[in-house]
This record gives C-alpha cells, sequence and structure tokens, in this order.
C-alpha cells in the first residue's frame, strides 16, 4: 500500500513498574543469599557451635526508574482535517488511474465533524461486493447486540435411537475440539456428550435427522453465479452447517450439501459413524437433549469482516431477520438489514440489497452509505456498532488486507483499517485511515467497472488508502 505514516496512532512503550518490582525481587533475593551463605559457612567452621555475629550489610538502593508512560496514546484531539480542496486535488488522479476504469466513486468523511472532505458520485448506487458486509454487520451488532448468542441444539427423533440436529444458524459449529478455523466456536463433540448423558442408559443411535427448517426460500441468491455454491468462497445457505460449510476443517472447499454434511458429522461425533442421515424436521414438542451456542455476535462479526467469510455474514442477515420477525430467507434478511439500518438513521437511499454477503452482483450501495456506516461506528453514533472496527483488516498485517502493505519503518500499524471487496471486474475498499497529523477519517471508493487485472486495480486502491495516510492536505 506504499509508505503509509501517521503521527497519530497508537504508541507502545515499556511497562517500567513491571522491572522496578523484578528489580527489587532480584537484590532481596541476593541479599539473603549472601547472608545464608554468611550464617552456612559459620556453622561449618565452628561445628554448628554458635555462630560469629553476622558483619552489618548496607541497605540495598533500588535504582531510579522512571514513571512507566501509557502503552497506548489516543488520537490528539486538536489534530488538524486536511483542506477538501487539496485533497480532491491531491486524489483524484488516483482515482481516476485506468486500473479501476470509469465511475469510480468515493466518500471521505472526517470523523470528529461529520464533514465530507471528497464526494465523487457518493450518493450513486454501485456494486459493493464484500464491502456491504460492513452493513450486515452493523445491523447485526445493533440489533442482536455484540453478546449475543446463535444456539444450536440437538433432539429427541420420533423413535428410539433416532436423534434430530436443529439448525439455528450457526455454520461455525465445529467438527474438531477446539475450532481450527472460528476461535471459541461450538463443538459437535460437546453437543454430542449433552446428549449420551440425556439418553436412556445404553441407547444406540442408528438415525440422525437433520432439521434446516429454520431458514427457507432458495438455497443462493439471486445475481450469484452457477459456480459460486459451492466453491472455495461460498456454499448453499442451510440453517444447519458445520466448520463454515467447508467439507473438512482444513479445507478451502465449500460443501454443495452442508445439511448432511453436519448430521455425518454429528453421527461422527455421537459415535454411530454408521447410522442413518436424512433431512427432516423435529417431531413437535420434542424433548430437548443438548444445546451449544456460538461465539458472541462481536466475535462472529471480527472473523466475517477479517476473513470476508460469505456464510458468516449470511448466517448474520439471518439472524437479523429472525429478530425482526422476518422470513430467514435472502429477501428477509435483505429486509431486515435495510431496516435496521434506516432505523439507526443512515440514509438508506440507493441501497438495494439481495444477500448478506455482497456476492449477488444485484447488490447497490453508495460509497457515501459505506462511509456513513464506518463513520457512525468510529464516533459512535451507531450505539453498538463499534464492534464493527476491530474487525476491519489491519493493511500489512491481517485478514484480506495481510499482504496489502510494505516494510516502511515509518509506517505505523493500523494506520489504514478498511473492508475489502472484490467480484469480477469490481473492486472497492472502505474503513478508516489515520493522516499523518492524526486526524481519523472514513473512507470508501467503490469501483465497479474495471476490466484491467485484479493485481493492478488493488494497488491503485491502495494507493488511495495510501494518500489519505499521507496527507496533511492543508
Amino acid at each position: 500500500m506504499g509508505s503509509i505514516a501517521s503521527s497519530g496512532s497508537t504508541v507502545i512503550t515499556a511497562k517500567t513498574g513491571r522491572l522496578r518490582r523484578r528489580i527489587a525481587t532480584a537484590v532481596i533475593g541476593v541479599v539473603l543469599l549472601i547472608v545464608g551463605a554468611g550464617i552456612g559457612v559459620g556453622v561449618l567452621l565452628h561445628g554448628g557451635g554458635p555462630a560469629p555475629r553476622a558483619a552489618s550489610l548496607p541497605s540495598a538502593k533500588l535504582p531510579d526508574v522512571s514513571a512507566p508512560s501509557p502503552v497506548l496514546a489516543s488520537l490528539s484531539t486538536s489534530a488538524p482535517a486536511p483542506d477538501p480542496g487539496v485533497l480532491k486535488t491531491t486524489l483524484s488522479p488516483l482515482l481516476n488511474a485506468p486500473a479501476l476504469g470509469p465511475g469510480v466513486s468515493a466518500s471521505v468523511l472526517d470523523v470528529a465533524t461529520g464533514d465530507t472532505l471528497i464526494d465523487q458520485g457518493a450518493t450513486d448506487p454501485a456494486t459493493p461486493a464484500s464491502t456491504q458486509k460492513l452493513l450486515t454487520s452493523v445491523a447485526a451488532l445493533t440489533e442482536l447486540g455484540p453478546s449475543a448468542t446463535i444456539p444450536t441444539t440437538a433432539v429427541a427423533g420420533a423413535t428410539p435411537g433416532e436423534v434430530v440436529l436443529v439448525g439455528g444458524g450457526d455454520p461455525t459449529l465445529s467438527r474438531k475440539a477446539p475450532s481450527q478455523i472460528y476461535p471459541g466456536a461450538p463443538t459437535l463433540a460437546e453437543l454430542a456428550r449433552q446428549v449420551h448423558a440425556a439418553l436412556p442408559a445404553g441407547t444406540q443411535v442408528s438415525r440422525v435427522v437433520v432439521d434446516n427448517s429454520l431458514f427457507s426460500g432458495p438455497l443462493t441468491a439471486p445475481g450469484w453465479q452457477p459456480d459460486d455454491a459451492p466453491s472455495s468462497y461460498a456454499a448453499p445457505v442451510t440453517a444447519a452447517a458445520v466448520d463454515g460449510a467447508r467439507v473438512s476443517p482444513g479445507s478451502t472447499t465449500r460443501s454443495g450439501q452442508p445439511g448432511i454434511d453436519a448430521g455425518a458429522a454429528f453421527a461422527d461425533a455421537l459415535g454411530a459413524p454408521g447410522a442413518t442421515v436424512v433431512l427432516g424436521q423435529a417431531p413437535a414438542g420434542a424433548r430437548t437433549l443438548g444445546t451449544v451456542h456460538s461465539a458472541p455476535v462481536e466475535r462472529l462479526v471480527e472473523e466475517a469482516l477479517s476473513m470476508s467469510d460469505n456464510m458468516l455474514a449470511e448466517a448474520l442477515s439471518r439472524q437479523v431477520a429472525l429478530a425482526r420477525h422476518l422470513p430467514a430467507s435472502f429477501e428477509g434478511s435483505a429486509k431486515a438489514v435495510t431496516a435496521v439500518l434506516a432505523d439507526a438513521k443512515v440514509d438508506m437511499a440507493g441501497v438495494t440489497l439481495v444477500d448478506g454477503s455482497g456476492l449477488s452482483r444485484l447488490d447497490r450501495v453508495p460509497a457515501g452509505v459505506l462511509a456513513a456506516v464506518v463513520r457512525g461506528a468510529s464516533d459512535g453514533d451507531l450505539g453498538n456498532a463499534a464492534g464493527l472496527l476491530s474487525g476491519l483488516p489491519v493493511a500489512g498485517y491481517d485478514g484480506t488486507l495481510a499482504d496489502r502493505g510494505d516494510s516502511d519503518p515509518k509506517t505505523y500499524p493500523g494506520s489504514v483499517r478498511a473492508k475489502t471487496g472484490t467480484l469480477l471486474g469490481v473492486h472497492a475498499l472502505a474503513g478508516t485511515v489515520v493522516t499523518e497529523d492524526g486526524r481519523l477519517l472514513a473512507f470508501a471508493v467503490l469501483a465497479d467497472g474495471s476490466s484491467g487485472s485484479e493485481t493492478a486495480a488493488e494497488s491503485a486502491l491502495d494507493d488511495v488508502a495510501t494518500q489519505l495516510a499521507r496527507c496533511g492536505c492543508r
């Protein structure tokens, strides 16, 4: 991303209070050793008789250590904002780079004041690709709350030996303990342990039914391409799935039958690998045998954003639909996310949502809406949405921006934190940037008419972010 410098980024210094305690402990230990050694020698020389008086020792003197400095330093409240005219002159050539194609839209906002610094077609609807996950994430954090969890339940079937896995819409449910993919994810092993404890002693599980009825409607969204599901990044969206609908915990390949895979994995966890696995529904009023819960929503949002996890984003949007008493379908979740953001006073003019992940080419979101959502999460206007920020990939460090940075020693980690978006011919970047003067900005750039290489388009977007970070622009 070129050189990114910021005088207002996080500053890390040594904890000298801990050093003071270690030095004190070491000195006292030395004193005790010396005294003990003197006594021991006296005993040896005098055959166990009375020891001579120990020589007086000078009092230990600890070195002077200055008071510890803060480990984290906040942004300066007096950092100057870029001049809009100067910033426009600086960014215009970068926003019109050939690699981005025609019709690039961009929005840059000053987080502290909300002032618009750049408006290049910021109200024009454009294909957002995965930057749409910002909208889904804010809706989930706002509607569900950061600490909410998603349950997966097992209930007794209609006949002895039958167990029903009731999908709750948590794709992080793991075959492995602990999960190799999602930190804090629930495991099939724990659910199976609860089931065995609840069943009559000696019960042999012979049949596993997978209940996907919580979700409704098509398994793929309008605007998804035929080879999108299954692929390495998406699968049919079902209420029951394991390991993000992957065919195995360590695989990048997603499954074409997530529900059946979940049932087979549950049968293995129950110690019944030969059990019949079918799709069906739980009997009305069935007895609960066990329940496990996902990590909190704020952790799920972090995973969905950092690694651009389409299946996790779709699951979160379905949970928003359920909370709004709408069908847990693509259509219902799109309506729910739109309604939650509108209720939060986000101007949704020009927004058309078809799915929760941004994988559909029919999604439309103006750059100005994305920048406004990031700004609202940054300054507290969107309440619980602050969890959005911790999930943004950090340029040159993690997530989908891990390889989009450099080794310039003047670059402070965290200057650019942004969600990426990529489809064929679509490239986007939206997030926060700390300027060279320490001013926090929210930005979004959407280029949905690119015909060049992906590498060239991403490099062009990185140039925009880099210039924002370098900018005094006054």
